[in-house]
C-alpha cells in the first residue's frame, strides 16, 4: 500500500498537510480552506480529503465555492475535493483494516496530479484521523488560546502549574511519529496555532503562550500565530469564498479587519514554509 508516496508530475511527492485536533470548534476546518485556497491560487495543483464523515464542514465549504464558480461564471482557483473511495474487501490484505485501503485510495488519487493534499479530520479520535497524523509531512493543530484546549497538548498539574504529562492529542501524535519512524519517512513538521487570540485577558494569554513554549520544547512542535475571531469567517462559509478571493468578486476596498485577517493568512503561509511555494498574497 502506497499512502501516496509515489512521485508525480516532474518526479515530486504529494505532501500531506493534515489539519488534526481532537477538540472541535478550534478552527480547523477554516484554517484547511484558507490554506488550501491559498496554494491552488499559487498554482500549485491541490486536493483535499475531509475525513469527518458526519459534519464534512471542509467538503461543504468546497461545495459552496463550487456552486458560486458555476452561479457567477467565475475564474478562481478551486482545490480539488474527491470523497473517500469505496474499496472491495475481497481485496484486502491480511490484517488489512477497509478504512486504511480507503485513506490511501483516496490520497493515491489526488497524488496523481496534485502537489499537495489538504486532510482535515473530525475533533475527536478515529482510525482515520489516526491514520492520517501517521501520514502527514505538515501536521497543523489549530488551537483555541485557552487552558480547556491547551489540556489536549498537555497536563497542567493542579498543584504546580506545571506541565506534568503530554495530553491525550499529543500522545496520538506520538505514537504516529513512531509509526513514520518505522517506516523510515521524514519527521513531521508539527505546527501548533494559536488561533482566536482575544484582545482582552493578557495575563491568561501571556501564561497559555509560556506554557505552549515550554511544552514545544519537551514534545516537538513549532507555535505560530493563527487568526483572530473575526465575523467575516463566518460570512464567507455560504459563499465557499476565503479572504483572498474577495477582489475577484468586486470588493475593491476591504475593512481594516478583513486586511488585518489576510495579514494572518500571509503570515501563517510564510510559517509554514512549504516546499516549492512562494508566498505572495
Amino acid at each position: 500500500m502506497s499512502f501516496g508516496q509515489e512521485p508525480i508530475g516532474g518526479g515530486r511527492v504529494a505532501h500531506l498537510i493534515v489539519l488534526g485536533n481532537e477538540k472541535g470548534g478550534s478552527g480547523k476546518s477554516t484554517t484547511a480552506m484558507h490554506v488550501a485556497t491559498a496554494l491552488a491560487r499559487a498554482g500549485q495543483g491541490t486536493g483535499v480529503l475531509d475525513l469527518d464523515i458526519r459534519q464534512q464542514s471542509l467538503a461543504r465549504y468546497i461545495q459552496n465555492r463550487q456552486a458560486t464558480i458555476r452561479r457567477d461564471d467565475r475564474v478562481i482557483a478551486c482545490p480539488r475535493l474527491i470523497d473517500l473511495p469505496s474499496v472491495d474487501e475481497a481485496e484486502l490484505a491480511p490484517g488489512e483494516h477497509v478504512l486504511d485501503r480507503r485513506l490511501a485510495a483516496g490520497i493515491d488519487t489526488l497524488a496523481r496530479d496534485c502537489a499537495f493534499i489538504i486532510i482535515d479530520c473530525p475533533g475527536s479520535h478515529t482510525r482515520l484521523s489516526q491514520a492520517a497524523h501517521a501520514l502527514a509531512d505538515t501536521l497543523i493543530t489549530p488551537i483555541n488560546d485557552s487552558f480547556v484546549d491547551f489540556d489536549m497538548l498537555g497536563r497542567l498539574d493542579p498543584d504546580t502549574g506545571n506541565v506534568s504529562k503530554p495530553g491525550v492529542y499529543a500522545q496520538m501524535v506520538w505514537e504516529g511519529r513512531q509509526r513514520r519512524a518505522a517506516a523510515g519517512q521524514q519527521p513531521v513538521d508539527w505546527v501548533v496555532l494559536r488561533n482566536r487570540m482575544g484582545r482582552q485577558d493578557m495575563l491568561n494569554k501571556r501564561r497559555v503562550g509560556t506554557e505552549l513554549d515550554t511544552l514545544s520544547k519537551r514534545i516537538g512542535f513549532r507555535v505560530v500565530p493563527g487568526f483572530s475571531e473575526r465575523v467575516v469567517f463566518r460570512e464567507l462559509f455560504p459563499s465557499g469564498l476565503t479572504l483572498l478571493d474577495l477582489p475577484d468578486m468586486g470588493v475593491d476596498r476591504m475593512s481594516m479587519s478583513n486586511l488585518a485577517a489576510r495579514n494572518e493568512l500571509r503570515d501563517l503561509m510564510r510559517a509554514l514554509n512549504l516546499p516549492g511555494v512562494a508566498v505572495d498574497i
